[in-house]
This record gives structure tokens, C-alpha cells and sequence, in this order.
């Protein structure tokens, strides 16, 4: 009987050391979701305003984008990291919101996704995004224009690019604390600490961010929980603000006029900013 036992755990063990393998090796395949259709052209989008455009990273990559200049050449450029599935083109009414506002905005594509060389990485990502920044910044586009936004996974790569360059204004849709911390939910049965390599850790690198900062998050998120959300914005510096949308879910959140909040809130800083430079804020 104790050899039957003895049997059995030795099996289970050894299956659990399998599956640990097996997720291990192939972790990115089931943390990115890259849609691998071209997104077609901008104005098939519904966003002819926008054109594209091919950024360089440093690792010799060229990738996709969508770029629509601000109304006012000195206006701001919203740079939209999205999440980690899809393509651009499922963000193009988010765009948008934006460009009717009279925003630029840089709708970046990633490296594996939309036909675009490369695979998906957390350190590759952080190159697209700086290469998204570098392609503005040739393009005769100031640093203090670029408004980051982070969408999901993407909240990783603005948190990133917001701690190397301070922008004025930062905007996190559905933002998680760390990968990891949402890796643990589903994978609960694995060392997820351990096995883990893209982490993006947005909790440890939020305080070093001091942009005014909005964290937009669905209160029925079902992917990315909400109390996430409501611990990196406590985490966070001021000046920030917390919008619940109630009834939002991972990825329907401008259903629930969320794109009307983002931009009311953009708007209110953008003022803020002008009436501070020409001291005449109160």
C-alpha cells in the first residue's frame, strides 16, 4: 500500500514538474495575444485624419504606426500604448475621441503584432515604446507635448516610458499593479515569482513618476482587478485622480463614456498647464 501511495505521489510530482516546464518555455505565448492580420489602412478605420508611419528601434526593427499631428502644431500628442491583444486598428475609436478634440495622437504599433517583425518581450516593448518617442522627437515634436497612455498590458510601457521621461500628463486605462500580480490569479497553483520573466512591476515604478496622472479602471473587470487599479493609484504621487466606471468591464470601458472622461480630464489639464505658464492660475 505505501508503495501504491509512494507511486502516486511520484507521479503527481512529476507531472507538476511538466506543466512547471511547459509554462516556463512557453510563457509569452500565454501572456501576449498579437493579432497577426494587418490592421489595413487608417481611413478603412474610420480615422482618415491618421497616416501611417514606420518607426525604428533600436534593435533594428521597423514597426507600424498611426499618427494624426495635433490641430495646434504645439498641441498635444497623446502616445497610446495599447494592450496585449489586437492591433491598432481595434483602437481606432479611441483615436478618435482625441482627434475630435483637436489631440494628436501616436497610435504605436508593437513588434510581433500586426504583421510587424519580432516577437513580444517586456524588454522589447520598452524599445518600441522609446522608439515611438524618438520617431515624435525627429519629427520636430517637443518631449512636454507627449501625453502617455497606457491601455492594460500597455500601462507597463507608459509607466516605463513615463519614469524615464517625466511627461506633463499621464493616463492608465485598466492598469495592473505588476504581471505577476495578475499571472497569480490564473496560475495560482504555480510559483509564479519564480518562473515569471516579463513582470513589468508598474508598482514599484510609480513612485517615481511625478506627472499628473489619471488611472481610468471598470469596476467588473474581469481580467485585471479593480482593487489593482485602486492600489497603484494609492501608491501613486500627486496630483492624481481615480475614475470607477461603473459597469466596466477589461475592455468595453468606452462604451461606459470613458473616452469623454479621459478627454474632460485632459482638457482640465491642459488649461491648468497654459494658465500656470502665462501666471495667471489661481
Amino acid at each position: 500500500m505505501i508503495a501504491i501511495f509512494a507511486r502516486i505521489a511520484f507521479l503527481l510530482l512529476a507531472t507538476y514538474v511538466f506543466v512547471v516546464i511547459v509554462v516556463y518555455f512557453n510563457q509569452r505565448s500565454l501572456q501576449y495575444f498579437p493579432a497577426r492580420v494587418s490592421p489595413g489602412k487608417p481611413e478603412d478605420n474610420n480615422v482618415p485624419e491618421m497616416r501611417e508611419v514606420f518607426v525604428e528601434t533600436e534593435d533594428g526593427l521597423r514597426l507600424l504606426a498611426w499618427f494624426a499631428p495635433p490641430q495646434n502644431k504645439n498641441g498635444k500628442i497623446v502616445v497610446y500604448y495599447h494592450g496585449n491583444a489586437g492591433h491598432i486598428g481595434y483602437r481606432a475609436g479611441k483615436a478618435r475621441h482625441f482627434i475630435e478634440a483637436g489631440y494628436g495622437i501616436l497610435l504605436l504599433e508593437y513588434r510581433g503584432f500586426a504583421r510587424n517583425p519580432g516577437r513580444p518581450s517586456e524588454e522589447g516593448f520598452y524599445k518600441d515604446g522609446r522608439a515611438a518617442l524618438h520617431w515624435l522627437e525627429a519629427e520636430g515634436y517637443s518631449p512636454a507635448q507627449c501625453v502617455l497612455y497606457g491601455e492594460s498590458i500597455g500601462s507597463g510601457v507608459a509607466v516605463e516610458m513615463a519614469r524615464a521621461i517625466q511627461p506633463r500628463h499621464l493616463i492608465l486605462e485598466a492598469p495592473f499593479t505588476s504581471a505577476a500580480d495578475v499571472a497569480k490569479q490564473a496560475y495560482f497553483f504555480l510559483p509564479v515569482d519564480l518562473l515569471m520573466k516579463d513582470r513589468y512591476d508598474n508598482i514599484d515604478k510609480i513612485k517615481d513618476i511625478t506627472s499628473s496622472l489619471l488611472i481610468v479602471h471598470g469596476d467588473e473587470d474581469e481580467v485585471i482587478p479593480y482593487a489593482q487599479g485602486q492600489k497603484l493609484y494609492e501608491t501613486a504621487n500627486h496630483p492624481k485622480e481615480f475614475v470607477s466606471i461603473n459597469g466596466g468591464h477589461h475592455a468595453n470601458l468606452y462604451e461606459h463614456h470613458a473616452g469623454h472622461v479621459i478627454v474632460e480630464w485632459l482638457d482640465k489639464q491642459v488649461a491648468m498647464e497654459k494658465a500656470m505658464e502665462e501666471g495667471t492660475a489661481p
